[in-house]
């Protein structure tokens, strides 16, 4: 039996944010290494630690949205309930918006053994475990083991199968705007019709890059507390030649906590620098929206996480914003712990039918975009694009007209311009299915959304890189990356930075290369299986999409690789073959064949022979390597799948960008 059998370590997230890829990594880590581990996962209070926390050697708490010393109010207080001989705490992460290493003595004076305040790998973590538990007497007092909640364990589920109908929409319509105060602000449809159809539509400017009169869309993210600050970001992006903005949402907002959200805006003025990590919409209401589109003059989107998102929707259209971003799948399953994928598929249903409804009635195309990202780690194209596709289907039925497609690059570069080829292909089916609603459909490229590389340097060959490859994928919009990413929030002059770098690569484009033979064989490929997924879930659908997708999701049909959820099986593994590509490890209960599963099977074989590793042994290193692969600048050249020198023709270093930040 291993030595450290028999101490036990709780092990989860704290507060409203949803990063759960490193936490499922270390608890693997953990595991292996012996330990009985309590994953509670994401999302807890501080209260469930505590409770957990009786009888355990190690309790370790994770928070990376900035807002630790809110979740932990109270934790000095609890922590005095021990008299002797206690658990060791430690935490870790993102803890406030800023620079988190200058806070990391205030949790230490709290009571916290150890703070992790920078990355810290988890083998290292493994090590400083080791050392602090070395020599201990375990206090495990037989805890029992938590039982995960799993989709065979739910009801049959109850999905409207049709269209919401008018009379459900008004009822849940006067529900939904009395949730906040603002609320009221948006109740008057034919007067935010009238408002918006004054503003610029990012449908109407996505058409102009269909038709060739515009290059890819540039978009930054962005979100700060005051509607001022707000407008003077907007200001700098456009005057750097962007075309397309939007509101980046607070997490407050994104778990619907309004009242949070109003004391963070407040401290915010207070101390003149932003307490939150966004621009929390629903707060400030359709006033403020149309404060902001009035003074900046361009289409506006909301971006967000939201769990209950039909509000936010209200305020956005009727503050002026024309596209809303999320879908009921791609913003519950890799963001929420226990979020029945029913119960998401009814809230995103009317924000369908709401913008379906500014369509039908005045005429109003307005976008709706699905987050093919997913948790942004290791994600095979084909499980992204067909999750896509089959949200894109939900909304069209409800009357959307307009929707655009997500992937996140994963770094390959043959890779990811196939997938944004079969992306595009697929959109094509879409209208063609639908042509009797004239649907648009877009695509929109993410710039690699995992760990950054802390060298700025690498950190500006992968944007500029990521840029090449997003316009080469002809993509509709890319969505981008500031060089600071893993180092602090950026400033407006590094998204400056990252807007110059990304509009200078969409440039050069035109001079790269690409490996069509490659990119062919990875098309066939992502074809092949996107059609068995999606196939799958409609057949278990039996003729109600809603159905068959809550349906796979109890099967393991869908299966999003480090999710959070618990309505997710979570038996889905992935990490990269020798060329950098992403593949499965283990499909879990994909509907893939057999020669598509030994297809992976022999890909990663390849690259087990070149790590010398074997992965029963050692998965969670291999995946671990993967992750932070990018972050500790491990990579040599972006994109990945480049063997060409690093001073070729369209690397970043051959022309020097005049006025260096």
């Amino acid at each position: 039996m291993n030595a450290h059998s028999y101490h036990t370590i709780v092990l989860g997230g704290i507060g409203g944010d949803s990063h759960s890829v490193g936490l499922i990594i270390l608890n693997r880590a953990l595991v292996a290494q012996g330990y009985q581990v309590h994953f509670l996962g994401i999302q807890n209070r501080i209260e469930d630690f505590f409770s957990w926390a009786d009888g355990c050697d190690l309790v370790m708490i994770s928070n990376m949205d900035g807002h630790a010393k809110h979740y932990l109010r109270g934790f000095s207080g609890l922590l005095q309930q021990y008299a002797g001989h206690r658990p060791l705490w430690y935490l870790g992460g993102n803890l406030s918006v800023g620079d988190a290493r200058d806070g990391a003595s205030e949790f230490l004076q709290m009571g916290f053994d150890r703070v992790f305040s920078e990355f810290t790998d988890v083998q290292t973590v493994i090590k400083i475990v080791k050392k602090d538990l070395a020599g201990t007497k375990a206090r495990n007092a037989g805890h029992r083991h938590i039982v995960r909640l799993r989709p065979d364990d739910q009801a049959e589920p109850r999905v409207l199968g049709q269209p919401m109908d008018a009379r459900e929409f008004d009822r849940q319509r006067c529900d939904v705007l009395a949730h906040w105060s603002t609320g009221r602000g948006a109740a008057d449809l034919a007067d935010n019709a009238a408002f918006l159809a004054r503003q610029p539509s990012l449908a109407r400017v996505q058409s102009l890059v269909h038709s060739g009169d515009l290059p890819i869309l540039i978009q930054p993210r962005s979100g700060v507390p005051l509607v001022q600050d707000q407008i003077g970001l907007f200001q700098a992006f456009k005057a750097a030649g962007v075309r397309v903005l939007s509101y980046q949402v607070d997490s407050y907002t994104r778990n619907n906590r309004y009242a949070d959200a109003d004391e963070a805006i407040q401290l915010s003025a207070a101390r003149g620098r932003p307490t939150m990590n966004g621009f929390p919409v629903v707060n400030h209401g359709v006033a403020g929206l149309r404060q902001v589109i009035n003074a900046v003059g361009v289409p506006l989107q909301t971006r967000h996480s939201t769990r209950d998102p039909r509000l936010l929707a209200e305020i956005s259209y009727a503050g002026g914003v024309s596209s809303f971003e999320g879908g009921a799948i791609c913003y519950n399953i890799p963001y929420y712990k226990d979020y029945p994928v029913e119960d998401s598929i009814r809230a995103w249903q009317y924000v369908d039918r709401l913008t379906g409804l500014y369509a039908e009635r005045y005429g109003l195309v307005l976008d709706r975009e699905f987050f093919g990202v997913l948790t942004a780690t290791l994600v095979p194209p084909s499980l992204a694009i067909a999750i896509d596709v089959l949200e894109a289907e939900l909304a069209i039925r409800e009357g959307v007209r307009c929707v655009s497609l997500g992937y996140a690059e994963q770094g390959h570069r043959s890779q990811d311009i196939a997938a944004m080829r079969v992306l595009r292909e697929l959109g094509d089916e879409l209208q063609h299915r639908y042509r009797d609603r004239a649907v648009q459909v877009g695509t929109v490229f993410h710039q690699y959304m995992a760990a950054f590389p802390r060298d700025l340097r690498q950190a500006e060959e992968l944007i500029y890189q990521s840029a090449i490859t997003a316009t080469l994928s002809k993509a509709t919009r890319v969505l981008i990356k500031s060089p600071v990413e893993p180092v602090r929030i950026p400033t407006v002059q590094d998204n400056v930075r990252g807007i110059e770098l990304v509009s200078r690569a969409v440039s050069a484009a035109s001079d790269a290369s690409v490996d069509e033979e490659a990119i062919a064989t990875e098309m066939f490929m992502i074809h092949r299986e996107v059609s068995v997924i999606l196939d799958s879930v409609r057949d278990i659908g039996e003729g109600n999409l809603a159905s068959g997708i809550c349906r796979a999701f109890r099967e393991g049909l869908l299966d999003v690789p480090f999710s959070p959820s618990v309505h997710n099986r979570g038996a889905v593994l992935t990490a990269r073959d020798a060329e950098g590509a992403v593949r499965f490890l283990s499909a879990g209960r994909l509907a893939l064949g057999r020669d598509q599963r030994e297809y992976h099977r022999e890909k990663m074989a390849k690259r087990l022979r070149q790590e010398r590793m074997r992965f029963a042994d050692t998965d969670f290193l291999l995946i671990e390597q993967d992750v932070m692969r990018i972050g500790r600048g491990e990579h040599g050249h972006w994109p990945l799948d480049r063997r060409e020198p690093a001073d070729d023709t369209d690397s970043l270093s051959a022309a020097p960008l005049a006025g260096t930040l």
